[in-house]
């Protein structure tokens, strides 16, 4: 899920990133040097941010979550010029950097209670490469690929599989209790929300109305989600995204945001903005929801994050950049902003991770 310059590196981002390592590249649990914590000025008008610090640098590097300590950051790379992503850890302050993944495409990391496991979404048993691309004749979509959800330790030993479906499985998120994980499947035929145990039992649907459903997000006190979605009632359209569906993609440039109680009742819409609206998260409070979005030119590359309350009032922009803006994350104490940005690229439309002070 992660977007870059040109809009087929929009589609890479936006979706499920990550592939699989290439040759000559470091085994898994190997560390790679230390990212610099290179400090970068806000833009005009990126008022809540200060302190910026630039985690990464090179390659494309997206889906950064803090541990429950916030001790620990997550996130998938194609770092060590690798095709596409692999699972990273490292400390917030980017060192002990450490691959935990074993090949195939990863996605969606999240720490497990005590911050010393952790799950992500990999694709690696159906095969130890990359998928293969989406047919570029499709135009803009992203690839539907058949990850499952894995656990392994924050060392990158002792991977243990968690689902079995052999279908799109990822964008998994663990309750604030550490009790379940909230996820995205087509295992019953459609991209829809579903939780499930810590230990893979138990599993619920949440979501049931025909399209897209998926990046959910448990508010702090784990009584609602927070999730992205687009719902065609038009036939035509409707025939149009299960026909993609079939060959195992989607068209991303239509989602709003919508909210739902933990246990998937009163679901409800809060934005009508147009473009991508995707990658929500809560503030501390619980009360409002951060997100990036390309609503302001739905046709450009160019997501910046807002702010909105769960109520769908008091819009407001938080991040200026003309490049990309995404997956934004506060820590665990509400201090800090994480996010993913193409800001600062040293190569034109690569993407890193920047940690902010919140300033309110």
């Amino acid at each position: 899920m992660s977007p870059i310059r040109p809009l087929v590196r929009v589609a890479a981002l936006l979706g499920a990133a990550a592939c699989a390592p290439a040759t000559g590249t470091p085994p898994s649990g190997a560390a790679s040097p230390a990212p610099l914590r290179i400090a970068i000025a806000a833009d005009s008008g990126e008022a809540n941010l200060a302190n910026i610090r630039q985690l990464t640098n090179g390659g494309e590097n997206a889906e950064a979550y803090f541990s429950a300590d916030g001790k620990w950051i997550t996130f998938q790379s194609t770092r060590d010029g690798r095709t596409c992503d692999q699972q990273y850890v490292m400390r917030t302050d980017g060192s002990g950097l450490t691959k935990v993944s074993v090949g195939g495409k990863t996605t969606c990391g999240w720490f497990l209670p005590g911050s010393a496991r952790l799950f992500f979404a990999s694709t690696h048993a159906a095969d130890s490469a990359c998928p293969p691309r989406p047919d570029p004749s499709a135009g803009y979509v992203w690839g539907i690929d058949p990850f499952d959800i894995y656990t392994v330790g924050r060392d990158g030993k002792e991977l243990r599989r968690l689902t079995n479906y052999g279908v799109y499985t990822a964008e998994g998120v663990l309750s604030p209790d550490g009790k379940t994980i909230v996820f995205t499947s087509l295992k019953d035929g459609d991209l829809d929300i579903y939780t499930m145990d810590v230990d893979g039992t138990n599993v619920r649907r949440l979501t049931t109305t025909p399209g897209y459903d998926g990046g959910p997000w448990w508010s702090p006190d784990g009584k609602r989600i927070v999730y992205r979605a687009w719902h065609p009632t038009d036939p035509a359209e409707l025939k149009a995204y299960r026909d993609l569906l079939g060959r195992r993609m989607i068209r991303p440039n239509r989602m709003e945001l919508f909210v739902m109680n933990a246990d998937g009742s009163d679901q409800r819409q809060v934005t009508t903005l147009g473009g991508a609206n995707f990658g929500p998260s809560w503030t501390p409070d619980g009360e409002s929801i951060i997100f990036s979005s390309n609503h302001k030119n739905p046709r450009s590359r160019n997501f910046d994050l807002f702010i909105i309350g769960a109520d769908g009032r008091n819009l407001r922009q938080v991040t200026t950049n003309p490049e990309f803006d995404g997956f934004p994350m506060f820590s665990p104490d509400g201090k800090s902003l994480l996010w993913a940005s193409n800001r600062h690229d040293a190569k034109p439309g690569e993407t890193n991770l920047f940690i902010a002070e919140w300033r309110r």
